[in-house]
Formats: structure tokens, sequence, C-alpha cells
């Protein structure tokens, strides 16, 4: 399901009045959650999941066509962790 599949679903179900009222209002919650990892803190909804962001270490790789060793750079990442209401719900 893409983005706009998405909001178009929530329209459908009558939770918002237009398919443009709906797409503005996932994109607002999508851009709040990226700011609240971009500041560094993790968000958590209770029961449903928990996204953080975890630092990866600097490390040595392959280059898979020469098979030459590489350094690839330390980076940022973000991790989801689904919760048990969640999990449960879907099995």
């Amino acid at each position: 399901m893409t983005k706009k599949d998405f909001a178009k679903a929530l329209f459908e179900k009558g939770i918002f009045v237009s398919k443009a009222e709906s797409e503005r209002k996932v994109e607002a919650i999508l851009t709040e959650i990226e700011e609240v990892l971009k500041s560094g803190e993790e968000l958590n909804f209770i029961g449903w999941g928990k996204f953080e962001v975890v630092q990866k270490a600097e490390r040595m790789g392959r280059n898979p066509k020469t098979g030459e060793e590489i350094k690839i750079e330390a980076k940022k990442s973000v991790k989801f962790k689904a919760g048990k209401t969640l999990v449960d719900k879907i099995n």
C-alpha cells in the first residue's frame, strides 16, 4: 500500500471529509514523525510499536563485483520494533 492508497483508505472509511484533506493529514503526520526522529527522540506508541534512531558504526565491507575491501562510513538508521498488541492483531 502506498502513502496515497493509505490516505484514500482513510477517506473511504469516513475519517476525513475529502481525499485532499486525507492526503494533507497523512503527510503532516509523517512529517512530524520525521521531525521527532531527526531530533534524536524515540517515538513510542504503547502497544503498537516504537521508532528509534540507531547509530551504525563504521565497518569494513566488500565490493560484490570486485571483491575489493571498502570502508562503510558510520551512519544513523531508523529502527522499528512492533509492540505486542500489533503483533497479536496480525497473528
